[in-house]
């Protein structure tokens, strides 16, 4: 047997101790402080560590549990069918693998059925002859809560069927994006406490004593099973979804039959995408084998049924385990503290850094090194610690500090603090570091756009001292490039007509492109628009400067004391020898229909990618900021907004989804 080393069984006591504390609040007090994803992630972990030490398996091990304990406070009802828990598939592997234990069981290549998995609470109904006898939550799988009452307030919920069947049926019951909106606008008005998300609102209003509350909830459902029924044999899962709907009870319409689990993995991924379209949560894909046959054949284990699977969709959210912290050097000399996580699969990529922002956010964190932590991503965003599982500390966790002295700055490696900012920055301005990112960024595709000169030919042309800064982009000649690696004919022809292709710039690009501290893509346009041309905005004071809409004290000090610096005013000088900057476009603003409109975006669009959504924007002459204000006129939420939607509902700024943000632009 293997031997189990102390800080294992340390880690796999920990897992249980704060999985059973999460597993109660979840099912049992409806107050859940992680989500279903970190929840998942933790049993994962204690799964892999149970397989990889079987003597550490446990018969009360939370992985064998289906559910909650129940309350005193409802009646207990016993399940006449035990109500199961699907085992979970996260990836192409496991829903493969699952599909291969299907067919060798059955020595056949089955028929599947994909249902949509909504995140809400399972219900299970009773009917004698037509009537709604009982409704009872899941529970433990044995024995459930009777909600009877408070169902009956479910209009989607047929008090008496089509026809006088009895039969047991399971579903869920859910409450809309719609509805929860409308309830967090009136509560908001009241002062009180806003809901979190629909799926917490919905078990909550399920399992309140006075039932008159759970009818102003707005509560809906859709039921996608049948346990038992009497004097009927069915044949397939597609022929139960519709006697469902027959007899008169909501069943979800998005469901599909499929010869392979190709075609169950093409519909998973299709459900992704569009998932945030739908009024509803969902959270992954019921796959079952359609065949009842085929079901009663392959049975169940201890757990969960062998002929089916939740195939859910991938974590934005999972727990990993801080091993370092260090520094990342950024193009202004800002320095930002990256945790080096143990590698852990989020979003559909590996991921094993994740940002922690400055030493402010690491405090009110109180982030460690070998802390359990909750990590987050959504789209392209980069990955960052949401939170620490303070119950999963062994006191073996260290607090990092902030060193002196950092290699990468250049000099004498010496940092510092900025005065009244959370961040530090190198001493030395020009390491070599800072100047190959201020040259990646100088030619990326959102400033000088330079195709064929990304950041690993700026390195290598920077280590062959071919380039140092960004006036020397403009001085590469063909013999310069000969000698390198990876450099044919072809590709020098090309990276010479790109760069000759990129002299001419708008004033905005050219200068978010000096990589002035404090100055990013949106403050740029504002300088460019008011300024008119580069000479003028060399000449800037900070009075003038602050009487600008969206440039502050701290902006306005930033691009004063940049030209104060005698290299920066002649690498100014010399890049506007090399590149013409084209006059700006006065444009008939009084006749712009979003002229005077601020807005802010968050999250992703689907429709357009979110400079797009910025040049729509421009264009029709409202303004884009970065951060939200009472002055905000819209901020619009695509999929995964992060916290400016909070702010912005704390505010009372009106929030536009993504439908509605299209007819605002349409209408104009």
């Amino acid at each position: 047997m293997k031997k189990v080393r102390k800080d294992i069984k340390e880690r796999v006591k920990k897992l249980r101790e704060t999985i059973e504390r999460h597993r109660q609040l979840y099912h049992t007090h409806d107050r859940p402080e992680i989500s279903d994803e970190v929840y998942d992630a933790l049993i994962r972990e204690l799964e892999q560590l149970e397989s990889q030490y079987p003597s550490l398996a446990t018969s009360d091990s939370p992985t064998e549990r289906v559910g909650g304990e129940v309350l005193e406070k409802f009646e207990k009802v016993v399940h006449t069918v035990p109500q199961w828990s699907f085992n979970d598939a996260f990836d192409e592997n496991d829903i493969r693998g699952f599909d291969e234990r299907v067919k060798r069981l059955l020595k056949t290549s089955p028929e599947y059925l994909a249902e949509l998995k909504i995140d809400g609470l399972k219900v299970v109904l009773t009917y004698e002859k037509g009537v709604l006898k009982t409704a009872a939550t899941r529970g433990d799988g044995r024995v459930g809560e009777d909600v009877t009452n408070n169902v009956w307030t479910i209009e989607s919920v047929p008090l008496k069927l089509r026809e006088p069947v009895s039969i047991i049926v399971e579903g869920e019951v859910w409450m809309g994006k719609s509805v929860l909106e409308k309830l967090n606008r009136e509560r908001k008005k009241k002062g009180e406490e806003l809901f979190a998300n629909p799926r917490n609102v919905a078990a909550g209003s399920l399992r309140q004593l006075d039932s008159s509350i759970t009818r102003t909830r707005k509560l809906d459902s859709f039921i996608y099973d049948i346990a038992s029924v009497e004097g009927q044999t069915l044949e397939t899962q597609e022929k139960e979804l519709q006697l469902l709907e027959k007899l008169g009870f909501k069943v979800n319409k998005n469901y599909k039959k499929f010869e392979n689990i190709d075609g169950i993995i093409k519909y998973w991924k299709t459900c992704e995408k569009n998932k945030d379209k739908e009024d509803y949560l969902i959270d992954g894909v019921v796959v079952k084998v359609n065949s009842r046959a085929h079901q009663e054949s392959l049975g169940y284990t201890s757990k969960s049924p062998r002929f089916g699977i939740a195939f859910k969709f991938q974590a934005e959210q999972v727990t990993t385990v801080i091993e370092d912290i260090t520094l990342q050097i950024g193009r202004t000399g800002v320095l930002t503290p990256v945790a080096i996580l143990r590698p852990v699969l989020v979003a559909g990529s590996t991921v094993s850094r994740a940002t922690l922002h400055n030493e402010d956010e690491i405090k009110r964190k109180d982030v460690r090194i070998s802390d359990t932590v909750v990590i987050q991503k959504a789209g392209d965003v980069i990955p960052e610690v949401v939170r620490v599982l303070e119950e999963m500390r062994t006191g073996k966790e260290r607090v990092f500090k902030f060193p002196t002295h950092f290699p990468l700055c250049g000099g004498d490696g010496r940092i510092e603090r900025i005065p009244g900012q959370a961040a530090y920055r190198c001493v030395s301005k020009n390491s070599f570091e800072q100047q190959r990112r201020k040259l990646s960024y100088f030619t990326s595709r959102n400033v000088f756009d330079i195709d064929g000169l990304g950041p690993k030919i700026i390195n290598q042309l920077m280590e062959a001292e071919i380039i140092s800064n960004f006036v020397d982009i403009f001085t590469i000649k063909r013999g310069d490039l000969e000698t390198l690696e990876r450099f044919g004919d072809k590709s020098i022809d090309n990276l010479l007509k790109a760069i000759e292709k990129a002299r001419s710039v708008t004033l905005a690009r050219f200068i978010a492109s000096l990589s002035i501290p404090q100055v990013g893509e949106e403050t740029a346009r504002d300088l460019a628009f008011y300024f008119k041309t580069a000479e003028k905005f060399a000449q800037t004071n900070i009075a003038e400067l602050e009487k600008l809409d969206g440039v502050g004290p701290i902006v306005a000090h930033s691009i004063v004391d940049w030209f104060a610096d005698k290299e920066n005013k002649k690498l100014f000088a010399r890049l506007l020898k090399q590149v013409r900057v084209e006059p700006v476009q006065s444009r008939a603003l009084d006749r712009l229909p979003l002229k005077g409109k601020s807005f802010v975006l968050t999250g992703t669009l689907e429709s357009m990618s979110r400079e797009e959504a910025k040049e729509k924007i421009r264009s029709l002459g409202g303004e884009v900021r970065e951060s939200v204000s009472k002055n905000t006129t819209y901020v619009v939420a695509g999929a995964d907004p992060g916290e400016k939607l909070e702010k912005a509902n704390d505010l009372g700024v009106r929030v536009l989804n993504e439908s509605e943000f299209l007819k605002l632009l349409d209408s104009k």
